[in-house]
């Protein structure tokens, strides 16, 4: 999906929490909703879905080349998930266009976080690693409680 795609389906969500960064021209904006449908508390299983924006604000055209994520639970377990591009593509975006996808993920507490790396690929052939933000999944069934 490109800024050619004019669609309100192809862009972020209004009204809810967004996070950036910038790596290199590209900008990567994160949204996350917990997803109460598919998701079963008394099972221990919540599941979230992400929406990612990545914007190419550079002078060069990048390609998404790999992801990596670090998944960090409620109780401090980490998983990474490593693997080629996104939602099975590999985007190619010159200046000035955008990627935008929907994904989720499944943990067994009902909060934790996610950050990772996009590995990009430049016209001459060299690599650099775009972060992803650190982002928060939280749902309606986690409380934090204070001393």
């Amino acid at each position: 999906m490109s800024d050619d795609d004019d669609d309100m389906d192809d862009d972020l969500i209004d009204g809810v929490m967004t996070f950036e960064a910038v790596t290199e021209g590209v900008r990567v904006a994160v949204q996350s909703y917990f997803l109460s449908g598919q998701s079963d508390p008394e099972e221990g299983s919540y599941v979230w879905a992400y929406r990612i924006r990545i914007s190419n604000e550079g002078t060069a055209t990048v390609q998404l080349i790999n992801r990596h994520w670090i998944i960090t639970d409620g109780h401090g377990g980490v998983q990474e998930v490593q693997g080629s591009g996104v939602v099975g593509e590999q985007p190619v975006l010159a200046p000035g266009e955008r990627f935008v996808y929907t994904s989720g993920t499944p943990l067994s507490t009902p909060t934790g976080f996610m950050r990772g790396t996009y590995e990009m690929q430049r016209p001459d052939g060299s690599y650099f690693d775009v972060e992803i933000p650190a982002f928060s999944l939280d749902s309606p069934h986690y409380s934090l409680k204070l001393n």
